[in-house]
């Protein structure tokens, strides 16, 4: 059984702290920063030396950061392009990772070592193999969904929306489906999509028709939802304002006013390869005494042998 964790840790430094304690093999974060000096200094077998040093491996800088692969034409306008990524984290020995090296957006690579990627803070790609040889490898893909806002010539419009970026995604994910067969791909793809699954036309906080064709576009492309939906997890009570009355869905996300008891939205997702898809369970960490030090609680995902 391979043990994987997704989590949008909002840049802070304790989830780092939780990934050590966590009986996980991988981790697939959103917006992460590099991990703190304490971390970096337990995985180094600095502090403390009688202990022997952690496995917390986060690859290489090429495989996250968009400046990597950006040139250098937004310099004048932001002190950084972006200062948050995706991340594919190796936390045990269970697991081989192999990340693969971001590019700009071209429409091949000729290393198979690298990913195009069309989108800023959007992706991370690596792929997972098992040192016992229990499981065929697979990849393994963090998602984040940034926020866009409609060009100035809109009239400075207060919209915010996700999907742009999740489509983005979808096309850079597209290379790795080379066959119309999606049983011949092993592909798990989990993050933070900021929308909600399943919204009415009345949600306020969603755009319903855009935010279907996400996940119209990823089952056309072979990838199962596996949500987590209920029972894994607990569900808002009463319903979200904007959902059906019959919503599986379960609360991955809480506002600074929202405890995680009364936590309502879910925005964090998994999907993966038809076929592929029937070796793995999700479920959302969304109680109170297991949400975990972020905004976002986090989701277990497990891959069966095989």
């Amino acid at each position: 059984m391979i043990k994987i964790v997704s989590w949008n840790i909002a840049k802070r430094h304790d989830p780092w702290r939780e990934l050590l304690r966590m009986d996980v093999d991988v981790a697939l974060l959103q917006e992460a920063s590099p991990p703190p000096d304490d971390v970096v200094a337990l995985r180094d077998g600095v502090l403390p030396p009688a202990e022997e040093p952690v496995i917390l491996d986060i690859g290489p800088k090429d495989a996250w950061d968009s400046h990597s692969w950006n040139s250098d034409w937004w310099h004048g306008r932001w002190p950084a392009l972006f200062d948050r990524w995706p991340m594919v984290v190796r936390l045990s020995d269970r697991v081989n990772v192999e990340w693969f090296k971001q590019v700009g957006p071209v429409g091949w690579v000729d290393k198979d070592d690298e990913i195009a990627v069309s989108g800023i803070g959007t992706i991370t790609a690596a792929r997972v193999t098992p040192t016992d040889g229990s499981a065929e490898p697979f990849i393994v893909v963090s998602m984040y969904g940034r926020w866009e806002a409609p060009h100035p010539s809109k009239n400075k419009s207060s919209w915010i929306y996700s999907d742009a970026s999740v489509h983005r995604i979808i096309s850079d994910l597209s290379a790795f489906i080379a066959s119309k067969d999606p049983t011949t791909h092993r592909i798990l793809a989990a993050g933070d999509l900021n929308m909600a699954y399943g919204s009415l036309e009345n949600n306020p906080l969603a755009l319903p028709a855009r935010e279907r064709s996400v996940w119209t576009r990823m089952e056309a492309l072979g990838m199962e939802f596996l949500g987590p939906q209920y029972p894994a997890g607990r569900q808002a009570s009463p319903t979200p304002y904007g959902l059906p009355a019959d919503t599986r869905n379960v609360p991955t996300y809480r506002t600074n006013r929202q405890t995680p008891a009364t936590a309502q939205n879910q925005l964090d997702y998994v999907f993966a390869s038809r076929g592929f898809h029937e070796s793995i369970t999700a479920r959302a960490l969304n109680n109170s005494d297991e949400w975990g030090p972020s905004d976002h609680c986090r989701v277990l995902i497990e891959v069966a042998e095989g």
